[in-house]
């Protein structure tokens, strides 16, 4: 098996990966919350954890891959304070908790296709594992680790010697950070305390609740990831993926929790996204109208353009997003894709060179998942006039398997000349309009060949456009 070097939230380091067992990958990754359309930033993070799910069975891993729909628990403060963030939809949009779940898990679900990024083999709402959550809260109650209050259950941190764990082993700005945005609690022992099971005592109006031995209620946000992972996946989890926000509170409760139910380490590997921004900083839902992968198809973007887009920086960097680098990115792939297409299709594959530049890129996205370096090994390849056109096409086929750019994939269409010309004429028209700042009559003419099937794309390069 070839060395796969991935960095270590738990370690801070780089470290050589090796599974407990042999080829056989446990990865478990949080999903969203179905409250409201994913923004761009989740995607990024979404598109991490695909790359490296991609990147394992590349090399040949056998990996089972568990992933939750939050659609209960998750507070507005990340926390125990706030209100429940399916409730908030609830009343903004005057629909069932369900309803708002089934939409927004369905809308999550046609943003993540459009990007390429496979579906895990496991995906469980929060919902349908209320048995588990209670199971593991009565393990922890028993055991001391957690303990009634004010009608609620809380899991008790001053019972841990390294609750800090995951963030250095102190607590630092992050954790600092964090415990300033919640509100007191007077039933909890320790403010750092986290909440395992609210009761309608505190949240009467919630439309989502179970019975449970201590009352009627629902569970907190962090048991759900812990219940999910151990009833899919058992005891031991090899990888544990989020974004970076995720750090703390939410994967150190985890920890805390999963660690004491089970009397043992529970996951080996962290593997974290860095935050995608904007001119103003980290994307969120809470600033208003938000860039969605729906809205940059709107605009003339291909989805897998912002796909490619991420594969030019690390997952472990901040990438800033905007329209200009947008569209380099959107251009550069509709170079790279008819650069391809060029290649014949004749001849036979050279064994030696097939696997020499498989081997430079494996040792890339072996090397903590390298795409931008292993995006160069590919631009190399197509430069390399030693190598023919038909090995060309089966290294570009082979690395795809993790790009997933859909890079040899047929899209011309023909057309007749009069289409053409339409088309053509109604861009001139609109790149016309866009100069007098009459933008309301270019996203009209956008939206017209739209309707006809015509999307249009723009760039640096000017307005290309192709047929769906």
């Amino acid at each position: 098996m070839i060395c796969l070097k991935i960095y270590n939230t738990l370690t801070r380091k780089i470290e050589e990966f090796i599974p407990r067992e042999e080829n056989k990958v446990k990865l478990y990754t949080c999903g969203p919350t179905v409250y409201h359309y994913a923004h761009i930033g989740n995607i990024r993070n979404y598109i991490g954890h695909d790359i490296f799910d991609k990147t394992l069975r590349y090399l040949g891993y056998d990996v089972t891959r568990a992933m939750n729909i939050t659609d209960v628990g998750h507070l507005t403060s990340d926390s125990d304070s706030g209100e429940d963030k399916m409730e908030v939809a609830r009343k903004r949009e005057g629909k069932t908790s369900m309803e708002i779940a089934k939409f927004y898990t369905e809308a999550f679900f046609n943003d993540f296709a459009k990007v390429n990024c496979k579906m895990p083999e496991i995906v469980s709402p929060a919902t349908e594992n209320i048995e588990m959550y209670i199971k593991i809260i009565t393990k922890l109650l028993e055991d001391g680790y957690a303990y009634e209050s004010g009608g609620n259950v809380y899991f008790d941190i001053s019972k841990l010697e390294n609750y800090y764990v995951l963030t250095n082993n102190q607590e630092d700005d992050l954790v600092v950070g964090a415990r300033e945005s919640v509100e007191e609690d007077s039933n909890k022992r320790n403010q750092a305390d986290f909440a395992l099971w609210f009761t309608t005592s505190k949240f009467e109006n919630h439309e989502l609740t179970w019975d449970s031995p201590w009352g009627v209620g629902y569970p907190g946000w962090h048991i759900e990831c812990s219940g999910i992972s151990i009833k899919y996946l058992g005891e031991y989890l090899d990888v544990h993926g989020g974004g970076v926000d995720n750090i703390f509170p939410h994967h150190t409760n985890e920890i805390a929790q999963s660690e004491s139910y089970l009397g043992h380490k529970w996951c080996n590997y962290w593997f974290h996204n860095e935050h995608l921004l904007d001119e103003t900083g980290k994307m969120s839902k809470s600033k208003g109208e938000f860039l969605t992968v729906s809205l940059l198809e709107e605009k003339g973007y291909d989805p897998l353009a912002f796909r490619f887009m991420c594969l030019n920086s690390h997952y472990r960097k901040q990438l800033v997003f905007s329209y200009d680098a947008l569209d380099q990115a959107s251009s550069t792939l509709q170079k790279l894709k008819k650069k391809i297409a060029s290649l014949s299709t004749d001849g036979e594959v050279d064994t030696e060179k097939f696997d020499l530049y498989k081997n430079k890129f494996i040792e890339e996205i072996s090397n903590d998942l390298n795409t931008s370096n292993a995006l160069t090994v590919m631009y190399n390849l197509l430069k390399d006039t030693e190598v023919n056109d038909i090995t060309k096409r089966s290294l570009i086929e082979d690395f795809d398997k993790v790009f997933s750019l859909d890079l040899l994939k047929e899209e011309s269409i023909d057309i007749d000349s009069d289409l053409e010309k339409e088309i053509e004429g109604k861009i001139k028209e609109r790149a016309e309009a866009k100069k007098n700042k009459d933008f309301a009559k270019a996203d009209a003419i956008r939206d017209e060949l739209l309707s006809k099937g015509v999307k249009l794309i723009d760039s640096r390069e000017g307005t290309t456009y192709e047929l769906i």
